[in-house]
Formats: structure tokens, C-alpha cells, sequence
């Protein structure tokens, strides 16, 4: 059954009412998000002016279908994935803590809105409605484009670098600033240090953004999986997505290349590691 619950002056709807007044402490609800299917449920809240983003675990949120404990489980674990990888283009973790029913990590906010909204703009609306997210970024200049994706690479350098593979990895965690023009990686909670094995078969993430590997039980998951991730989150920005013909595609025959080989589905074909698919892009990407 469905229950309707009011934070503030925000309503939204969980299998099971339960108490938010710790979030009193953290500052006035102002946005709820409660459609994903992680088991989190995320506030926007203010605080004496000024904006924080709340991700919860341990609600009952209508599209979560695990066990609560595992959800707080993952939350936590993700913890020193966001302090070891602290970059200026990851939305920057500031604080966390145990409440009453589960665990919150408490972020600053980012006046972005996330490329893939699948509560307010499910496909097909996704790729068709004017004010989806999505839609407006593939309607902007190719220039802007290849800034936003040169800001998402140089950022899985430094995962790379920081020796973590990124799973889960998709335009759902992008968010654009269309006023300021700027990009920031946000939802990174599943990313795995290295060596690791596959030891799920379907990994976590979007079939859309996944390597064959990333469907294999026992299979190593790399740096050329992550290269397979960025050219998938090229095609997703620049070209036409799952169809990676160059009909689709929106930038150079040359980056078109470079992205084809990111994708190869044999993982010796690709390039060796985020960071030299990066220097054979930016070669080609006439950007500064």
C-alpha cells in the first residue's frame, strides 16, 4: 500500500510512513526525490540560505524492491568512495550520519539537473519534451557538448588513477548547470577499487552504458571497461545513443573513430585506459 507523507511543505509517497524529524536538524525540505529504484530517498533542503542535497537510506520508497538493510549497507559503504575521489567536477560530500531507521550522507548542492529524470520525463519524453534535461543538453552548440565531455573525462582519469573502476556510471549520473554551463558527476556509489571481479553477472547500471563484461559472472572489470563506459557516454551526448552509426553522430569523422574504438565489444581492441582514449580525444575535440 501507498502511503502519502508531508516534509515541510513537500508531500510525496513511501510503502510506510516513518518519522523525518532529524531532517530539522539539517535544514527546511524544499524537494523531494523519492522515484529511484536504489533504495535511497533524496532531499533538497535549506539551511540558513543555503542549499544541501540529503541522500537517505532506510525508507521504504515505492520503487525499491530489496531488503532496507542492504540499501543502508551500500550507503554506507559508499562513504570513502566520495572522500577518495574528491574532485571539483563530483558533488562534494560534507557530511554523514546514523539516524533512528537508517543512514544520510549530506552533500552541497549543485544547481544542476540530471541528463536522465526517468520520474518527471520517462522516455519517450525523455528524448522529445522540451523541457527534459536530456533533450535541451543534445539541443545545445556541439562546442558546449564536448566541454561537458571532457569534464567527464578528466574526472574518470582521476578514478583511474585512484586505481577504482566505474560501475553504474550513466547520463542519469551528469548533472548540467544550464545557466553556468558546467557539469558535475553526482551517484557514483557503486564504483569498485581495483582488482575486481564480476561476481554478480549483471552488474549495477544502465544496459545502455555497460561493457559485455559487465554481463559476464567472473569477468575482470578494468580500466577498459571504463574506456567502454566514456565512449558509451560519448554516443549518449554526441551521437544517437545505442545506435552508433555516424548518421547519428554529431561531432567529427575523427571522434567518431576514437568513440567507435572505445565501444569495440573485444576488450583488446579498445584503448588502454581512460587516459589514453582522453589524449586521443582531446587531439581531435579543437577545444582549448
Amino acid at each position: 500500500m501507498i502511503r502519502t507523507v508531508k516534509v515541510d511543505d513537500v508531500i510525496f509517497s513511501l510503502k510506510e510512513v516513518e518519522s523525518f524529524d532529524w531532517l530539522k536538524g539539517v535544514g527546511k525540505v524544499f524537494r523531494v526525490f523519492s522515484e529511484q529504484d536504489s533504495g535511497n530517498l533524496c532531499f533538497g533542503v535549506m539551511d540558513g540560505g543555503v542549499k544541501k542535497f540529503v541522500k537517505y537510506a532506510g525508507a521504504k520508497t515505492v520503487n525499491y524492491e530489496g531488503k532496507r538493510e542492504d540499501a543502508i549497507a551500500r550507503l554506507k559503504k559508499c562513504i570513502p568512495i566520495y572522500e577518495q575521489l574528491k574532485h571539483d567536477s563530483l558533488v562534494n560530500l560534507i557530511d554523514h550520519f546514523e539516524v533512528e531507521n537508517g543512514y544520510a550522507l549530506v552533500f552541497d548542492w549543485f544547481e544542476g539537473e540530471s541528463l536522465h529524470s526517468p520520474g518527471d520525463f520517462p522516455p519517450p519524453h525523455k528524448y522529445k519534451h522540451p523541457d527534459s534535461p536530456y533533450y535541451r543538453f543534445k539541443q545545445m552548440p556541439v562546442k558546449l557538448r564536448l566541454k561537458s565531455l571532457n569534464t567527464i573525462f578528466q574526472f574518470h582519469i582521476h578514478v583511474e588513477k585512484n586505481k577504482y573502476v566505474a560501475i553504474d556510471f550513466y547520463d542519469g549520473s551528469i548533472l548540467y548547470d544550464f545557466k553556468n554551463n558546467q557539469t558535475k558527476i553526482c551517484d557514483i556509489d557503486f564504483y569498485e577499487k581495483k582488482p575486481y571481479v564480476n561476481e554478480m553477472g549483471r552488474l549495477w547500471g544502465s544496459k545502455r552504458f555497460m561493457s559485455p563484461e559487465e554481463f559476464q559472472l567472473g569477468a575482470a572489470i578494468d580500466e577498459k571497461t571504463n574506456v567502454f563506459n566514456m565512449g558509451a557516454v560519448a554516443f549518449a551526448l554526441l551521437g544517437g545513443e545505442l545506435d552508433r552509426s555516424y548518421s547519428k553522430w554529431e561531432g567529427s569523422k575523427a571522434l567518431y573513430a576514437i568513440a567507435k574504438k572505445a565501444v569495440e565489444q573485444e576488450k583488446h581492441n579498445r584503448y588502454t585506459s581512460v587516459e589514453a582514449f582522453y589524449n586521443a580525444w582531446i587531439s581531435e575535440c579543437g577545444l582549448d
